[in-house]
């Protein structure tokens, strides 16, 4: 058990939504823990899906469907999904020594493109990445991808809680990601030597990408997919991010006109996270606070946020004594 260092390989949880569109730049989350990078290369619609592999077990899957294309990509250009790791959950890999491990990656992939795709993985604290090439055969079609990456005896994963490493599927990418030999020992990043031969899924607009069954094991062996329950795995992903209910009719109003209300989180975050959004109970992308029979709108401010809990307070010229919504919090890497 707890051989898979990636969490929410299922795709099960997504606790931000399971649907965005309109995307044109890098930073939503289809699912938790998977990043969606894009720069110049087309709009996207990213969700949550259930188009899934038949009779392997899984349920949900990431979709990447393309509704602006982009044939001719500048230099610059890319898209990419991400997954990210804290240096303290890598230690087994025993990077940077004479005892190096193999890292060991399946998924299971469904492209609108046949031929070579692009895997990489970035060593954030030593500047180091190694990229692997995988082949898909049959358009639009699941397909299971087993592959062995090597060990690399340069540059230790930093024992703590920030970003060491990231696994990055590429979609598509610029010539001045292409232009050069692809990386296939871990070295210091020449961008033209990324990712070399990576097809274009962004050509169309009726490409679509998926992702799901994701794996990372220590070794030179490639397992069966480590089933966790949705429980497991939400618990995971809230260490990353995690929506807190607020609501309380009793507080107190005090002189200076604010209102305080703590809560703690449940895992405890990563680290001190930041305030992302706050919704009220009509999921109006707000939070509210009350004066006596009236609510009234408006994100509180956020004064404590620590990993293991927060405050926050709201503000007006009058004097407040309830508050309600959801606040959203993110320790994301």
């Amino acid at each position: 058990s707890n051989r898979n260092l990636i969490i929410n390989g299922a795709m099960q949880v997504a606790q931000r939504g399971t649907s965005f569109t309109g995307v044109t730049a890098s930073g939503t989350f289809p699912v938790d823990r998977f990043l969606f990078h894009v720069g110049s290369l087309g709009t996207w619609t990213l969700s949550q899906s259930t188009d899934v592999p038949t009779g392997q077990g899984f349920v949900k899957s990431i979709k990447c469907d393309v509704t602006t294309a982009n044939a001719s990509p500048s230099g610059t250009a890319y898209a990419r999904i991400d997954h990210r790791f804290e240096g303290q959950d890598l230690q087994a890999f025993c990077k940077g020594t004479s005892n190096a491990k193999q890292f060991a990656l399946s998924f299971w992939v469904k492209s609108p493109k046949t031929g070579t795709h692009i895997v990489e993985l970035q060593d954030a604290d030593n500047n180091r990445l190694i990229s692997k090439a995988y082949t898909v055969s049959t358009a639009d079609t699941w397909e299971k991808k087993e592959l062995i990456i090597d060990a690399d005896t340069t540059g230790v994963f930093d024992n703590d809680n920030a970003k060491s490493l990231t696994v990055a599927w590429w979609l598509s990418a610029g010539t001045d990601y292409k232009s050069g030999t692809l990386a296939t020992s871990w070295v210091s990043p020449t961008n033209a030597n990324r990712v070399v031969g990576q097809v274009n899924v962004a050509d169309n607009t009726a490409n679509n990408f998926y992702l799901t069954g994701v794996q990372l094991e220590v070794g030179s062996n490639n397992t069966d997919y480590e089933f966790r329950s949705y429980a497991q795995e939400l618990w995971l992903c809230s260490r990353y991010y995690q929506q807190v209910w607020y609501y309380r009719l009793t507080g107190s109003t005090s002189d200076d006109n604010m209102y305080y209300e703590d809560r703690p989180f449940f895992p405890h975050m990563r680290a001190a996270p930041s305030l992302v959004a706050g919704y009220d109970t009509n999921n109006e992308n707000d939070f509210e606070t009350r004066d006596g029979t009236t609510w009234r709108t408006g994100v509180p401010t956020l004064i404590i946020s620590k990993t293991f809990g927060a405050s926050v307070r709201s503000t007006n010229s009058s004097r407040y004594n309830s508050i309600k919504g959801i606040l959203h919090y993110s320790a994301e890497l």
